[in-house]
């Protein structure tokens, strides 16, 4: 039974991605910070429902603390580590940029080393698409530069990339990078825009729409992004003998290590989004149009063609049916 050591598992997507190993018989061990960025409660029923699950086991602890990581790790010794742990939000990066260096950088750190101690076979980190920045050529592909970076948080992600490979080079460890693009399903994060639209809707609160709705974005379908996740585990890079790397490939040439994207392929109209969620709900939203926020960007759109020539699978949930699942969730989460 391959044993794979996940951060981040009371976290939205650490807690699908856990729930879809051990539903195919991985043993996964969790470790999370249940930080109160949001909602602890709605991080400690994550928990629970994993914890059902005679092969989970978890820890919890911050990725900061050296001595602790590295004691669950040697104690799990794991095969594979899945890196999703991460000081997340966007906006929250303007407020408190050092977060953002405590757990994604140090953090990361110390995850990087108790992979390169136990020399597990594949390191799989997540970043996010925010690293392409003020890039405007889409959609967006792996192999072009991403040096524009507009937020910390985008800095810190670009920043756990460069590391990974040098680490990648210097101690052959297989590592993948994950670039996700706007996550959103069943127990997503307070602080998401189909969570927060969804949740003032029927408090009949007004909604904030940013940059007066003219945003597209790739909404991706959790369910579709842990798949791919899972697919990666068994896509391990290896470092080219002969230094030619596969066109179109983000291999490097140099190391075993490569950028995925993992997105839906398809820019969506922030109001047809709106949309569909009114439709859903069978109730109209108050929408309060705002100017664009510091740090954002009008579009993400990513190209999954290396998704699909690596795993042979490419996420592909429609929005609409996405936003009904979330909803049947919600309704029942809340009460409302």
């Amino acid at each position: 039974m391959k044993r794979i050591l996940v951060t981040g598992t009371a976290g939205f997507i650490g807690f699908h991605l856990a729930r879809l190993l051990l539903a195919e018989g991985f043993r996964v061990h969790g470790f999370d910070g249940m930080t109160d960025y949001y909602d602890v409660r709605l991080k400690q029923r994550r928990h629970q429902m994993l914890l059902q699950n005679p092969n989970f086991s978890m820890t919890e602890g911050m990725l900061e603390d050296q001595r602790l990581f590295d004691t669950v790790a040697d104690d799990f010794v794991p095969d594979v580590i899945v890196h999703l742990a991460a000081q997340a939000g966007v906006r929250y990066s303007l407020e408190n940029p050092r977060a953002y260096l405590d757990s994604n950088v140090i953090g990361t750190f110390n995850v990087m080393e108790a992979a390169r101690r136990l020399k597990v076979q594949h390191l799989l980190m997540a970043s996010t698409s925010s690293v392409y920045g003020a890039n405007t050529e889409m959609p967006f592909v792996e192999t072009e530069k991403a040096d524009t970076q507009l937020t910390i948080y985008a800095a810190t992600k670009k920043a756990n990339e460069s590391m990974a490979h040098a680490y990648a080079h210097l101690y052959d460890l297989p590592t993948t990078m994950f670039r996700f693009f706007t996550v959103y399903g069943p127990w997503g994060r307070p602080d998401l825009a189909l969570y927060k639209f969804v949740d003032a809707i029927l408090d009949g609160r007004p909604i904030d729409i940013y940059n007066h709705g003219d945003m597209h974005r790739d909404f991706t379908y959790v369910d579709d992004l842990v798949r791919a996740i899972r697919l990666l585990i068994d896509a391990v890079p290896r470092r080219p003998a002969d230094g030619v790397v596969p066109e179109g490939d983000s291999l490097s040439p140099v190391a075993p290590y490569r950028v995925v994207n993992i997105g839906n392929s398809d820019k969506v109209r922030l109001l047809d989004f709106v949309d569909a969620i009114e439709a859903c709900l069978g109730q109209k939203a108050e929408r309060n149009y705002m100017e664009m926020q510091a740090g954002d960007v009008p579009a993400t759109w990513a190209n999954a063609d290396l998704l699909k020539t690596l795993t042979g699978y490419r996420p592909q949930t429609d929005f609409r049916e996405g936003i009904a699942r979330f909803v049947e969730w919600y309704r029942d989460y809340s009460g409302k």
